[in-house]
């Protein structure tokens, strides 16, 4: 691999959502696999989430969700990636969500949704599969 830096992760809380037990024991999971892991905390807009994101240069959005808010919050982080040339974050979605927004969201760009009762191991292996440092296709 052209890069040894580590995958840089933003998990996030979108909306008033303020239950955030899933998103920091995600959080530490992917602490734990090797990843440099930032944490919003909760109470997050989707422009904050995106200036964190953009600032901290990373190379995954994860978006922990609980309260139904996700057809509001998930499409504005994504209009917000587009409007900063920033499409090459890949966004991922967990929490609670009706069976028929997944299809939906995934339209929109959101790569993967985990629902509860995901195993940890399951995510890291996606998340270890199909991200890749940005800017490692152009250094390779």
């Amino acid at each position: 691999m052209g890069s040894d830096r580590k995958l840089r992760v933003l998990i996030a809380k979108p909306g008033l959502d303020g239950h955030d037990r899933g998103a920091r024991v995600i959080a530490r999971a992917f602490r734990d696999a090797g990843f440099e892991v930032i944490y919003t905390g909760c109470h997050q807009t989707p422009e904050q989430i995106v200036s964190t994101a953009l600032q901290e240069d990373v190379d995954l959005i994860g978006l922990s969700i609980l309260s139904g808010a996700h057809m509001y919050s998930f499409p504005r982080i994504m209009e917000l990636l587009k409007e900063h040339n920033a499409e090459d974050i890949v966004v991922i979605g967990g929490g609670i969500f009706p069976t028929e927004d997944i299809p939906k969201l995934k339209e929109i760009g959101i790569k993967e949704i985990f629902e509860p009762g995901t195993l940890l191991e399951d995510i890291i292996q996606w998340v270890k599969t199909n991200v890749k440092p940005r800017g490692a296709a152009e250094a390779a």
